[in-house]
């Protein structure tokens, strides 16, 4: 029986991260948790704490999980208190008599919920992936379904949004020996990441294909494109495409760093391309086939 807390098989010997950026990362984590937690309320302040950047590996790796282990425990305070307003949420969903303004309150708060729930969970899963701790489920599964099921996870938001969703797919299967939750995830993140930076009206293109022993997704946008000096280090995690964004629902430069571990934990490679601000994005995913 395969044993589900290893690598895919055939990429057991991916490796965590980059080694030569964990300076720079554990420096972004320290200002981006700072940041981030700087108005956190008086029952966790006393377990924020920054440390500086340390010069022993031995005290490099005790910082960092010092790190990890204070975004865990304020992650899961966090979603135990989400769970509790998602559950009122509910029942105000089930009474009947509710006015219209209660109604569109309602409805505030669910959508809310859901962006803070996604943004826990991606600060977990930051943990998981800076201490080694992400498990794949592998199994053998059709990137077309994957794909299918990703979009229509986002249709709500793109609909919202008036953006315009195209889908290309192959007519055969192409099979992948990947883990499908955390794959859609991958594709989830890239196309939310689409819609975010794309005005109203816009276009997101979803396509799959197979090249050779490759299997490709590549996701385009007509949106605001990413700055030349800024294409490097989209994947890095606290960055974000647009740093003088005053968009609302900017984020915390969490996602596409996810999105590159997890790829890299396949066993492929993730890339982006942009003809400069204002010309729109395209990002490309790469993985492995497997045998038909």
């Amino acid at each position: 029986m395969k044993n589900q807390s290893e690598f895919c098989p055939a990429h057991a010997n991916v490796i965590n991260g980059r080694a030569a950026d964990t300076e720079l990362a554990d420096h972004r984590l320290n200002v981006g948790t700072a940041e981030m937690f700087q108005h956190t309320t008086g029952e966790h302040a006393d377990r924020l704490q920054i440390w500086p950047l340390l010069s022993s590996d031995q005290e490099l790796g005790t910082e960092i999980g010092r790190n990890n282990e204070f975004i865990t425990v304020f992650s899961h305070e966090l979603r135990n208190s989400l769970g509790a307003i998602r559950g009122a949420a509910c029942i105000l969903r089930m009474d009947a008599s509710a006015s219209s303004p209660a109604a569109k309150a309602r409805v505030l708060i669910e959508r809310q919920v859901g962006q803070m729930t996604r943004l826990v969970e991606d600060l977990l899963d930051v943990s998981r992936v800076r201490s080694g701790q992400l498990r794949l489920q592998c199994e053998r599964v059709d990137l077309r379904a994957v794909a299918a099921h990703a979009a229509q996870t986002v249709d709500y938001t793109m609909q919202q949004r008036n953006h315009r969703m195209t889908t290309l797919f192959p007519d055969a299967p192409i099979w992948l020996q990947a883990d499908p939750a955390r794959l859609e995830q991958v594709l989830v993140n890239l196309l939310l990441n689409a819609a975010k930076y794309t005005d109203s009206g816009g276009q997101i293109g979803l396509a799959v294909e197979r090249e050779k022993a490759e299997a490709v997704v590549r996701i385009r946008d007509t949106g605001i494109g990413i700055d030349p000096d800024v294409l490097p280090h989209v994947f890095d995690f606290f960055v974000q495409a647009d740093p003088s964004s005053r968009r609302a629902d900017a984020g915390l430069g969490i996602g596409l760093a996810l999105v590159r571990s997890l790829v890299e934990r396949h066993g492929g490679h993730v890339t982006v391309a942009s003809a400069g601000t204002g010309r729109g994005s395209e990002f490309t995913v790469r993985l492995p086939t497997s045998a038909e």
